[in-house]
């Protein structure tokens, strides 16, 4: 009997002084949360998207927390609602939020274009990227396998004749189509702008149109026409940069192979490339 407490006393001791310091480093050491942190946390909406520009919904409500300069409005999916209500936790005036909605920069669809190969692969663009660049005669445009449509968590995303669509009814920004495209041909605009580039293609003008129809071929003639230098090609595509554009459709007008349109991005309805 003995010889047992002797074996159990010295373990019920180095138990009670682990204990022991264990409290009293949980108590040194601990990290205090602000006490805003749970109410401002319950007013975002949970997607951890991360079009906030933060890692996920906890760490856009600490850092509101922890930074008085950090904006109420950078949720894109929760948009003026979720603002509103940070805005009134955090004691601080409301700003709105520009909402903005996907746009898939490619309009290679079976009639415009056509595939190199027959892929029989797994349906995947990620793994499709990996066989030549893809399937599709045009390396720089959509796959059209879907990994945006099935990351989409609002099926605002879907493909229609080999090109994803967007239904901007449904989409709420999250940016989660745009990380997933392995081409990275899709990107958040906001939903109050009326001009869209659809083509990607860095190729030299004579190479996209034989691949496309619909391929931009580099010819500035946009650039000369827009009258607040809003659009620009480099690397031989047109690119809008959105902070100048005055959406008067110029650009979109003088476009020779009519890769830029005009559309109602605000508007309810699919948006698909012509």
């Amino acid at each position: 009997m003995n010889d047992i407490l002797i074996a159990v006393i010295p373990v019920v001791i180095i138990g009670i002084v682990c204990a022991a310091v264990l409290v009293i480093a949980s108590k040194l050491m601990a990290v205090k949360e602000d006490e805003r942190f749970p109410a401002v946390r319950e007013c975002l909406p949970g997607a951890n998207c991360g079009a906030c520009g933060f890692a996920g919904c906890d760490g856009y409500a600490k850092a509101m927390c922890e930074n008085p300069e950090t904006p109420t409005n950078l949720c894109t999916p929760g948009a003026d609602a979720v603002a509103k209500k940070l805005s009134e936790v955090l004691g601080v005036e409301f700003e709105d939020v520009v909402e903005q909605v996907a746009v898939v920069h490619c309009a290679g669809n079976c009639e415009n274009t056509q595939d190199k190969v027959l892929y029989s692969g797994i349906e995947s663009c990620a793994a499709a990227k990996l066989l030549y660049g893809g399937k599709g005669s045009c390396t720089f445009g959509c796959l059209g396998l879907g990994d945006c449509a099935k990351a989409c968590p609002h099926d605002a995303i879907f493909i229609k004749d080999g090109v994803a669509s967007v239904y901007t009814c449904n989409c709420i920004g999250c940016g989660l189509c745009v990380k997933t495209c392995p081409n990275h041909i899709i990107s958040l605009v906001p939903d109050v702008k009326k001009v869209v580039v659809t083509c990607s293609s860095r190729d030299k003008g004579a190479v996209t149109r034989k691949v496309c129809k619909n391929g931009c071929i580099g010819c500035k003639k946009c650039e000369k026409v827009c009258p607040s230098g809003a659009i620009k090609v480099t690397d031989n595509v047109a690119a809008i940069d959105y902070d100048k554009c005055t959406d008067c459709g110029a650009c979109a007008e003088n476009c020779t192979t009519h890769c830029i349109m005009v559309t109602d991005l605000s508007g309810c309805h699919h948006f698909e490339a012509e």
